[in-house]
């Protein structure tokens, strides 16, 4: 990868973008406000496991297929999207996802126009034909600048993680020198989700916990969050 193709691909996953990422905690408030998670180490338990068990066999894998259709694939996109759909149990995770993705999806395909895979996938999910979801948004974008299949599914995970440390920021007693030691944990976890996360696998997902306490959030008494 070149220093232009990390350049167009790493604004996509930069806390600047303007994805509305900071608007979801993806569950962690409900499961901070049902005991579950009540410092870093609980948070970094819970995380690790999702990134395991859950994204790590399902968005990852996801990520993995969206790059590979990044070069002449649209219909395998769509399908992955479909399928990516599907497997998202919880109203309020899909719609974040979907939200994401529609703004990474609607700027690439304004900024990286030689891209008519990326014009295709805009028009499907403009047209609401495909719910545009953020791994596959993502998947796509990352692999029209250039970047590997690893490297694009390592700045997904990444992103997430992120999102869970500011989250957490805002919910428990953590501070930023406790979130880089929780990102510095579980960088070795994304590098080898990374490097497994195959694009002929299938999607699967066993992550019930976070699943049960992404669908109690709307009906959390108070909230921070929107998801």
């Amino acid at each position: 990868m070149d220093t232009l193709a990390l350049l167009r691909g790493i604004r996509f996953i930069d806390n600047f973008f303007p994805s509305g990422g900071y608007a979801f905690s993806s569950g962690l408030e409900a499961a901070v406000q049902g005991g579950a998670i009540r410092n870093g180490d609980d948070l970094s338990k819970y995380v690790e496991d999702l990134l395991l068990n859950g994204i790590g066999r399902r968005e990852a894998v996801a990520v993995a297929k969206a790059w590979q259709a990044a070069s002449s694939k649209l219909q395998a996109a769509l399908e992955v999207d479909q399928e990516l759909d599907s497997m998202k149990l919880g109203c309020e995770t899909r719609m974040a996802s979907s939200q994401m993705g529609r703004q990474v999806i609607r700027i690439a395909a304004d900024q990286l126009g030689c891209s008519p895979i990326l014009q295709g996938f805009r028009a499907a999910v403009e047209a609401e034909e495909t719910p545009g979801h953020l791994a596959v948004s993502l998947g796509l974008t990352l692999g029209a600048t250039g970047w590997g299949k690893e490297q694009t599914v390592a700045a997904y995970l990444y992103q997430t993680a992120v999102g869970f440390v500011s989250a957490a920021m805002k919910l428990l007693p953590i501070g930023q020198r406790e979130g880089q030691r929780l990102l510095e944990r579980w960088l070795p976890i994304i590098e080898r989700v990374s490097a497994e996360a195959n694009q002929s696998s299938r999607l699967t997902s066993w992550s019930p916990v976070q699943d049960i306490y992404s669908m109690r959030h709307s009906r959390l008494e108070s909230r921070l969050f929107r998801s």
